[in-house]
């Protein structure tokens, strides 16, 4: 008898997972966009420059995409669950560490490396274990788990204002940690897909052929073979450039709310506006896709453009209501991104291919995650004028998406192509199950 697993739900437990995915996007992503709220207060206690302290938040992003690749190899040898858990303990410790204020490359090796890699570990793992219950609802599936970032993000903005004001920044860090400690209940509620059993196959040949199957996929799990595709190779350029604006307004929409003299809890309400639009573009869109309207490479076009427009009129606000509207049209289309950009890899590599895909996708990814807020912050400092963050966040935006127009093209032209050799291989079975019914019939 040999093992293997079963087919994608779709359904049942696989909800269960979807909600642990929720809380884990939560504990994870929702964390990571409200560190803002630390920057001034970092900035101000140690007495740095803009640039040398968006690089506790930059390490924070490279480690996050740097730790996918161990991540996705570690839940061959384990499991989601395990992953997920041990990254709950890494985020925990990292941010328990950073609490003590040794110093400022400290809180690179805390908040940044052991944080980062924590977060990476959840993050991956939770969207690997969605992906294996799901297909048909997939989109859905993948825009319910992501808006946990986005409910979360809501509340963590107002919360971690108060806990900095009521327990210093120090003491936030702590309190945060022990919140993401809660990441080790949502890994034990990841249920591994259980295996079927069927019988040994009749012929050597198939045995030979199974075992030469599985020992490929454990081999080429993670390994550089994706990127001669030239589709997923422009798509790992679509991921550097996306990722350099991506995490650039998060980190500087607080600084610029404050540079403009409004009060410390109104830019902390714009975030919790921010992640509510947010909330409503993954659910609209994930709904959309999954309704086939269009391609999902032509709606991530779509609301990629969009998105670097919105965030080059950004700074032409210089009132609370203005930043508002523009802070909601920047969270409504980075949640229409967000709810494809990952789901779309598996229409570029196959789903048998999805999680060597998605691990390349984050590693190279943190090359524009880790030069992004430095560079923006590098322009603030020599500008003095925090407008030219989001000016940069925005051009790295439409040129990335420029980059998938081309693998839209790409995916389109293959899929052509495809069609013509399927249709060929189906005459040719059904004009050989004939001949053998005719000649069945004269013997």
């Amino acid at each position: 008898m040999k093992s293997r697993k079963v087919e994608p739900p779709d359904g049942g437990y696989g909800w269960v997972v979807v909600m642990s995915a929720f809380f884990t996007m939560g504990l994870t992503a929702a964390v990571l966009k409200n560190f803002g709220h630390f920057f001034i207060e970092i900035q101000n206690h140690f007495g740095v420059q803009a640039s040398t302290t968006s690089w506790v938040t930059s390490t924070t992003i490279a480690m996050l995409h740097l730790g996918a690749p161990a991540a996705s190899a570690m839940t061959l040898q384990f499991s989601q669950r395990v992953v997920i858990m041990l990254g709950g303990l890494l985020a925990t410790l990292g941010m328990v560490l950073a609490s003590l204020d040794l110093s400022l490359p400290w809180l690179y090796l805390t908040m940044g490396i052991l944080q980062g890699t924590g977060l990476s570990f959840s993050w991956i793992s939770a969207n690997s274990m969605v992906s294996h219950y799901f297909v048909r609802w997939r989109p859905i599936a993948f825009a319910i788990a992501s808006s946990g970032e986005c409910v979360f993000a809501v509340m963590f903005s107002p919360f971690f204002k108060w806990l900095i004001d009521t327990y210093s920044w120090r003491g936030a860090l702590l309190i945060i940690g022990g919140l993401q400690l809660n990441l080790c209940v949502c890994g034990a509620l990841m249920r591994p897909l259980k295996k079927t059993t069927r019988p040994a196959q009749d012929t050597k040949d198939s045995l030979e052929g199974d075992a030469t199957t599985l020992l490929a996929k454990r081999r080429t799990f993670f390994q550089c073979f994706l990127m001669r595709k030239p589709e997923f190779f422009l798509y790992i350029l679509f991921a550097i450039f996306s990722a350099a604006g991506f995490f650039i307004p998060p980190l500087f929409l607080v600084p610029f709310a404050s540079s403009l003299g409004m009060d410390k809890y109104w830019p902390a309400m714009i975030l919790s506006v921010l992640a509510s639009a947010d909330l409503a573009g993954r659910l609209i869109c994930g709904w959309i896709a999954n309704m086939r309207l269009v391609r999902n490479l032509q709606l991530l076009t779509m609301v990629a453009t969009l998105l670097g427009v919105v965030l080059l009129l950004l700074p032409i606000s210089q009132n609370y209501w203005a930043i508002l509207v523009f802070a909601s049209l920047y969270g409504f289309l980075f949640g229409c991104v967000v709810a494809i950009h990952v789901t779309a890899i598996v229409d570029i590599v196959t789903l048998e291919c999805f999680d060597s895909g998605l691990g390349l996708f984050m590693l190279l990814r943190s090359i524009g995650g880790f030069t992004g807020p430095p560079a923006a912050g590098w322009l603030v400092d020599y500008t003095n004028n925090y407008s030219v963050a989001f000016y940069l966040s925005g051009v790295c935006l439409i040129v990335s998406a420029a980059f998938v127009v081309l693998v839209d093209r790409l995916v389109h032209k293959r899929r052509e192509a495809a069609e013509p050799q399927v249709y060929c291989a189906i005459d040719q079975q059904e004009d050989w199950e004939t001949a053998k019914a005719e000649s069945d019939t004269v013997t």
